[in-house]
C-alpha cells in the first residue's frame, strides 16, 4: 500500500505529484512508500537499488 510519494516523501493524496512520476522515469525512489523513511539508494550503470531499514528492498 502506497501511503507516501516515493520521491518527494509527502503523502500520496496531498497535491499533485505530476513532477514527481514524470522525474521518477529517470530517478529512483527516494523515499520508502510505506513509512516515509530516507531510503539507502545506489544507482549503477545497470539500474538501481534502495532500501528502506524497516520494508526491505523494492525491486528497480
Amino acid at each position: 500500500m502506497t501511503t507516501y510519494c516515493d520521491r518527494c516523501g509527502e503523502p500520496a493524496t496531498a497535491g499533485d505529484h505530476a513532477a514527481c512520476r514524470t522525474a521518477r522515469e529517470m530517478e529512483p525512489p527516494r523515499y520508502c512508500p510505506s513509512c516515509r523513511r530516507r531510503m539507502i539508494v545506489q544507482v549503477t550503470p545497470l539500474g538501481w537499488t534502495a532500501r528502506c531499514s524497516k520494508h526491505g528492498e523494492p525491486a528497480s
